[in-house]
C-alpha cells in the first residue's frame, strides 16, 4: 500500500485537478479550468493536491476572508480573497471516485485545518449539501442550516469549525 503524499499545488497539477473537479462535480457547481489558474496563482498556500503513487487522487482548495459565510462570487474568482483576514474557506474537496472510501478526503481536510491553524485563521467554513452535513460534523464543524449561496442551482448548507 502506498502512503498518500499531500502537498502545495503546482501550475503542472492544473489540468488533473480540473479533470478530477469534473468527475465529481456537476457542470453547474464544477470550477472551470481558468477558475483553478486563477486560484493557483492568487493563493497557492491554500491548495493542496493528494499524490498517491505520483497520480493525484484528489485535493482541496480555498480562499481567505473576513465574513463569516462564502459568497458566490467567490466560487468564480479571488477577487473576494483578502491574504491576512481571519477565516479560511473550502471551494471544494475532490477525490476521485476510485480512490473514495479509503480516508484521502479525511487526510486532505485534516491537513487544510493543520495549515489554517498554522497561519493564524479563526475559522473555516465551507458549503455542503445535506447527505455531507455528518461526514464534516466528525471533524468539529458546525451546521448553521440552510445556506444563502445559489451556487450551481443546489441547496447548500453552511458550515463552520472554529480554530480559535
Amino acid at each position: 500500500m502506498y502512503k498518500l503524499k499531500i502537498r502545495n499545488v503546482s501550475l503542472e497539477d492544473l489540468d488533473c485537478a480540473t479533470r478530477i473537479e469534473a468527475t465529481c462535480f456537476p457542470a453547474a457547481e464544477a470550477a472551470s479550468r481558468n477558475v483553478f489558474k486563477e486560484r493557483f496563482s492568487v493563493f497557492p498556500e491554500g491548495f493542496f493536491v493528494a499524490e498517491l503513487n505520483n497520480e493525484i487522487i484528489g485535493f482541496i482548495n480555498g480562499g481567505v476572508t473576513n465574513e463569516d459565510h462564502i459568497e458566490d462570487e467567490f466560487f468564480e474568482t479571488m477577487n473576494l480573497h483578502i491574504p491576512n483576514g481571519d477565516n479560511i474557506v473550502i471551494f471544494g474537496l475532490d477525490v476521485h471516485p476510485k480512490y473514495q472510501r479509503r480516508g484521502y478526503a479525511k487526510e486532505l481536510m485534516n491537513h487544510f485545518i493543520e495549515a489554517a491553524k498554522k497561519a493564524g485563521r479563526k475559522n473555516v467554513l465551507l458549503t455542503c449539501k445535506e447527505h455531507l452535513i455528518d461526514y464534516y460534523k466528525q471533524f468539529g464543524y458546525v451546521n448553521e442550516g440552510v445556506s444563502e449561496s445559489q451556487h450551481g442551482g443546489a441547496k447548500w448548507y453552511d458550515m463552520y469549525l472554529k480554530l480559535k
